[in-house]
């Protein structure tokens, strides 16, 4: 239902004239993590802040990486991995492994130079919102350092057992099972459960009107769980197709911008 990995590269940041480092990083359970960190490039401007971005769910970071390919020139930094089974890390994905995958790339992060210092956000789109928000919440919750000035969430669903079921309902061969087949998802990690826990931690929520994929009802109702402060952006594209439009980027800058102090 949720993952659909290869190990396909489709394309490196230096294609893009970005510069990078492959960062791997082993997990507490055995795996071994492959990333890109993307240092911000806006001359000798000052960096702006570091993005932690989370993909969503089919191929790898090298096919979502056009997505985040525009912010180092914004002047952020970019840090993203691939969660076990994607791309070069290893392992075969499921729920309660992402989480865990999820929380060791920020512990790494918050542990490098010129970081903890910075602005600090989490960018998570379509299925990297679904772990994002459960990330998110958790880490306010226990106040953990370095403290996140800012969750972005784009074309997100609002719980990993409400889209299941939402899915199997939609095909006749599936929809008799609809209700049995989703109580086999843990429903500790909901995003419409979860999401207050963010604040007071400031939340963007992005959704299209026709977000053939994860239906527009979905960033509605997170907004709404949500608690302020938060900010909805609907927008007018193919699923987690946001940043092919210019003034969208524009309101994510806007956003990060004005929660930019520490």
């Amino acid at each position: 239902m949720f993952f659909y990995p290869d190990n396909v590269t489709y394309i490196t940041p230096d294609r893009l004239n970005l510069e990078y480092e492959d960062i791997y990083l082993d997990t507490p359970d055995g795996e071994r993590l492959h990333g890109w960190w993307l240092p911000a490039a806006n001359d000798n401007a000052p960096v702006k802040g570091t993005i932690y971005y989370l993909h969503g769910n089919a191929q790898n970071i090298s096919s979502h990486l056009l997505n985040v390919a525009w912010l180092p020139a914004e002047g952020y930094n970019v840090f993203t991995i691939d969660y076990r089974g994607y791309g070069k890390s290893s392992g075969a994905p499921d729920l309660e492994g992402a989480l865990h995958d999820v929380e060791t790339g920020l512990r790494w992060l918050g542990a490098k130079n010129g970081v903890s210092d910075r602005p600090l956000y989490l960018l998570g789109q379509s299925l990297g919102g679904g772990l994002g928000i459960a990330l998110a919440s958790e880490w306010v919750k226990r106040e953990e350092q370095p403290a996140l000035n800012g969750v972005v969430l784009d074309s997100t669903f609002s719980g990993f057992r409400l889209i299941a079921r939402e899915k199997l309902g939609s095909f006749w061969l599936t929809w008799p099972f609809q209700i049995p087949l989703s109580w086999t998802i843990p429903d500790d990690y909901e995003g419409i459960d979860r999401i207050p826990e963010i604040s007071p931690t400031p939340v963007m929520i992005i959704h299209s009107a026709r977000d053939g994929i994860i239906p527009y009802h979905h960033g509605v109702a997170l907004y709404g769980a949500a608690k302020e402060p938060k900010t909805f952006l609907k927008t007018d594209t193919p699923h987690a197709a946001t940043f092919v439009i210019p003034a969208y980027k524009g309101e994510v800058l806007e956003f990060l911008e004005k929660r930019s102090e520490k």
